[in-house]
Order: structure tokens, then sequence, then C-alpha cells
């Protein structure tokens, strides 16, 4: 049977994005094991994914109107070369800030991916099939999500944290052969337009600081950060909606689907990303579990996300996707409530039913999300459309992560997780949960908020 190039298109789709959440969870398992290698305090060891999380959020805007201009195709392969280069430079970090700086780039490759990814898979299926399409691309995301704490906590106890990482190249280089041997066409749909170099200045260095910055609070510092990170977001849209070739079209924002759908998902993954590895910390400093027993455990949310996603991406293409989104909204909400009471006696079932609860709301919530957000908009503006769902799950993760950092600053301060520490983090861990459950409850507002008239942003 000959496969058509839009299965082909949704194999490399699929394929990159089994990669970045099977790197994601897989290393926040593994983050005590760094930790203890390089002796590194709890801020840097939040900074190792962090690090990746930041990189990828701050390039996915401008990688996304790149592929428009030069072709999608190309991006995603360049962005696959980087990531899987630099997945065996960071096997090979000698200490934790080579490992950081490895991530980075790591992160570079990965907005190139995700963001072409996604629009390629939109741009090769019909409306009538798109949902279904997304819905086992996000699947195929919570199957790297189901295997990450699984196979990294088999991995970093039989074989070193390392084994991560090279566990990514084959799959890298097969991508690599498929886009390279299958997929002959190319997809350019702005090409000849000028690229917004000051836009993208103002929006990655704009993002930088106030990322950052979050980190570094309550210092002086990190308040001047965000303070100048602000004024130049501000810049960065005066400038956008003045341009006539922007980096990112702000005048899409006047659609309401697009621009509530795409605050649903900020919120969402703000206030969920971080879960796995709270918990982490939780089960392997409180509980004392190894990695392979942490990973078997953390499994319990990715793996109803996977079973669920496809659904309800089927689902969102008969039904009011936003509709979809906000139930999944308020179940994951109902999740981070049950774990914002954790203790140290707490049942261990317990956090498995909370776990499961996490994965049923976000497999209800992405699929049809993305599809709203995708749906609302022209062909012409897909590239811009995926880099934004990209954007909001990658600043959200970052967030996410910083919001621990942050909690951790004020808690506990700069110390190396240990014994006399693990009161401080036990503190801690139940205020990202409060933190994280009162986000939620915003975004079911978000996810439902007033829609168009009619689905179609016309960007004008």
């Amino acid at each position: 049977m000959k496969i058509s190039v839009k299965h082909y298109v949704l194999i490399i789709a699929a394929l990159s994005s089994f990669l970045t959440p099977f790197m994601g969870s897989s290393v926040n398992v593994a983050l005590p094991a760094i930790a203890a290698q390089f002796k590194v305090d709890a801020i840097v060891q939040n900074w190792i994914p962090a690090s990746y999380l930041l990189a990828a959020a701050i390039f996915a805007v401008p990688f996304g109107r790149i592929s428009e201009i030069y072709g999608m195709k190309k991006i995603f392969t360049y962005g696959m070369l980087i990531f899987t280069v630099f997945s065996v430079l960071s096997a090979m970090a000698p200490d934790a800030n080579s490992l950081i700086i490895f991530r980075v780039f790591q992160g570079i490759g990965s907005a190139m991916m995700f963001v072409t990814g996604l629009a390629l898979l939109t741009r090769v299926y019909p409306p009538q099939d798109r949902g279904k399409a997304i819905g086992i691309n996000i699947a195929v995301v919570y199957i790297g999500l189901s295997l990450g704490p699984v196979l990294g906590g088999l991995f970093t106890n039989y074989l070193g944290w390392p084994s991560i990482f090279w566990f990514t190249v084959p799959i890298g280089i097969l991508t690599l052969l498929i886009v390279l041997l299958k997929l002959k066409d190319e997809w350019a749909d702005a090409k000849g337009e000028k690229f917004d170099f000051v836009g993208s200045a103002f929006y990655s260095v704009a993002l930088f600081l106030l990322m950052y910055g979050f980190s570094l609070l309550p210092n002086t510092s990190g308040i001047w950060m965000l303070i100048i990170g602000v004024l130049l977001l501000i810049g960065f849209v005066k400038w956008e909606l003045g341009n006539s070739s922007p980096v990112f079209n702000m005048k899409l924002f006047k659609n309401y689907t697009f621009a509530f759908s795409s605050l649903a998902a900020l919120i969402n993954y703000s206030s969920t990303f971080a879960v796995s590895l709270l918990l982490s910390y939780y089960l392997q400093y409180i509980k004392s579990f190894d990695a392979q027993t942490t990973g078997l455990i953390l499994v319990a949310q990715p793996v109803i996300m996977a079973i669920v996603a496809p659904m309800a991406g089927r689902l969102s293409d008969r039904k009011d996707p936003q509709l979809l989104a906000a139930i999944g909204m308020a179940i994951t909400t109902v999740g981070l409530f049950t774990l914002s009471f954790i203790n140290q006696n707490t049942k261990l079932e317990l956090i498995i039913v909370a776990l499961m609860i996490l994965g049923l709301g976000f497999g209800f919530f992405s699929s049809p999300n993305t599809n709203a957000i995708m749906g609302s908009v022209e062909r012409k503006y897909y590239g811009i459309a995926s880099a934004t769902v990209s954007s909001m799950r990658l600043i959200g993760q970052t967030f996410s992560v910083g919001i621990v950092t942050l909690v951790f600053a004020f808690v506990m301060g700069p110390v190396i997780i240990s014994p006399e520490s693990y009161a401080l983090l036990l503190k801690s861990i139940p205020i990202c949960f409060t933190i994280f459950t009162i986000m939620c409850f915003i975004g079911i507002f978000a996810a439902k908020a007033k829609r168009n008239s009619n689905n179609v942003a016309k960007g004008k």
C-alpha cells in the first residue's frame, strides 16, 4: 500500500512531537541523580529543564514566521538536526553549566520542529479530518510523556542519566531520513515577504528578561529585568501593529476564539507542567522511592492523556471545541486541588488518583483547544498559529517551572536538597499546587470565552 504525503507528514510530526515531551518528563525524573553528580543547589537544578523550555519559547515565534517565508520542511529539517546533535552533546556534558548550555541549543532545535510540525499537519489535512490528525499527534505527545518517566527511571537506574539523551538520537536520525527521502514538496505560503528582525529581537529579549527575571525574584536584579521585559513587550506589540510584514500578526488576537483559546493554553500549561517535577521531588526525596519506581507512578497521568486525547480530538470535529476544552480545564482543576493538600503522610493511592484525574482533564483540554486555535485562522496564517500554540505551551511550561523556582527561592533559598532541607521542600510543594489550582480555575473561563460569529480569523 502506497503511503500518501499527508501520512508521512503525520509520521514526522508524531516522531518530533514524541521527542520533546519525552525529553522533558524523563529528565524530570533524572534531576535528583544529575544534581547529585554535579553537586548543584535546588535553583540550578530547576534550570536544567527550564533552560531548554525557555530557549524553545523564545525562538518559537521567530521560526514560525521564518518557516512561512523560507519553507516549513526546510526549517523542520534543520531543527531536527540541531536537536539531535545537541542531544549527543548533552549526554557527554562534563558539568551542570555545560548541560544547561547544550539544553538551550536543544530547545532551539525543538522550537524549529514543533512550530513547523503542527503547521505542516494543519496544511496537508482537510478541515473535516484535522481534529483527528491533531488528536493522534497529541496522543503521541502523551505517549512521550508516558514513556518518559518509565524509561527515564529505568535508564537512570541501570545506565545512568546520559542514556536518556542517547535514546533520542536514533529517533532524530530516522525522522531526518523520512523527511529527506519522502517529502519532496516545500510549503512556504509567505514566500518573498520580509522577515521582521526588529520585532523578533524585541520579542526574544523581552521574553528572556521576563522569564529569567522571574526566576531571580525577590532580588533587585530580577525586579529590574521584569520591568525592562514588560516595557520591551509593550514596544514589541506597538512595533508589530505598525509593521506591514510582522513576525507575529497581533491582529489575529482580534479573533476571540484565537485570543482566548491561546490564553487558555498558556494558563493550562502554566498550571500543569511542573506537576511531574514536583512529584518527582516528593516521591524521591520525601518518600525515598528510586527513579524507576517514581517513573512508574508518574506514568498514571500521561497514560490517561494518551487514551482520551484522540477521542477528544475526533469529538471536537463535531462538537464545540471550546466547551470540551473548558470541561477539560475544570477536571484538571479538581486534580490540582487534590494535590494541594499533599504532606508527608499522603497515601500513594491518592496521588495516583489525582494524576489520573489530571490526565483525563488535560486529554479533554488539549486536542479541542488546539483544534479551536488552528481552525480559527486562514491557511496563510497556519505557520504563525502553529507558532502561537507552541509558544503558549512552551511559555506556560517555562512559567510553571518558574513558579516552582520562585517558591523554592522564597521558602528554601539556594540550598542543595538534602535531608536537612526536606521540611522546607515539603512546605514548598503544596504552595505550588495551590497556586496552580487557582490559575487553572481562572483558565476555565478563558477556555469558554466569547466566540466569533464565524470561525475564521482574517487577520485584518
